[in-house]
């Protein structure tokens, strides 16, 4: 089982700690990362993109000019596609780019991202998280304390008010919660900060 170093709030190490290896320690599946990245990605996109085909400009209610004599090729309407002003043939309309990949191959995604930030030893375990009221500049002494100076990802059992806000104004740091750790958050900041509390809510469901 790897074993990681367990540091308290000031930074300080206070021991060790077992991680599942089942859930931190196996082989990272880099084609299986890629995909449900892209899977991630794709459900971020808002798919409202929209342009008017040939019933929908306005105009062109009356035949330009009449079938046959004029030496001109026939129209129908001024607003046909090969006009100037005239409809979109098999542009973009408003559609959902997300789909899903099976349950299994989600969970091997979410398992290959933890097992690659301690195998990068990108990972610190707190043995708590938390603050009597919100307050930035207590944050940004625990992120001092543990030497992070990158992008990171908090990770607490549950929701805390006090720790959301304080961490809300500090660039490249997000707070999730163990429920909603997800592949692209993880695999897109530089560390990874997960309480000891979170630690056993995620091994619980992904073990």
């Amino acid at each position: 089982m790897p074993k990681v170093t367990l540091y308290n709030q000031s930074g300080s190490q206070v021991g060790e700690i077992e991680l599942n290896e089942s859930v931190f320690g196996i082989e990272p599946n880099q084609h299986v990362l890629f995909e449900a990245i892209i899977m991630q990605r794709a459900s971020l996109r808002q798919g409202t993109h929209k342009v008017k085909n040939r019933s929908e400009v306005s105009g062109g209610g009356r035949k330009p000019w009449r079938q046959k004599g004029t030496g001109r090729a026939r129209q129908g309407s001024i607003r046909s596609p090969q006009w100037r002003g005239g409809g979109t043939v098999f542009g973009p309309v408003p559609r959902s780019y997300s789909y899903k990949l099976p349950k299994k191959v989600r969970r091997l995604a979410i398992k290959s991202a933890l097992s690659s930030k301690v195998l990068e030893e990108n990972i610190f375990v707190l043995e708590s998280l938390a603050f009597e009221t919100p307050k930035t500049k207590d944050f940004k002494a625990v992120l001092n304390g543990l030497s992070v100076d990158k992008k990171a990802l908090v990770v607490t059992a549950d929701l805390d008010e006090n720790v959301a806000l304080s961490a809300r104004n500090i660039p490249g740091v997000t707070v999730v919660t163990a429920n909603s750790v997800n592949v692209l958050d993880v695999v897109s900041h530089d560390k990874l900060i997960i309480t000891k509390a979170a630690v056993e809510k995620v091994e619980e469901v992904l073990a």
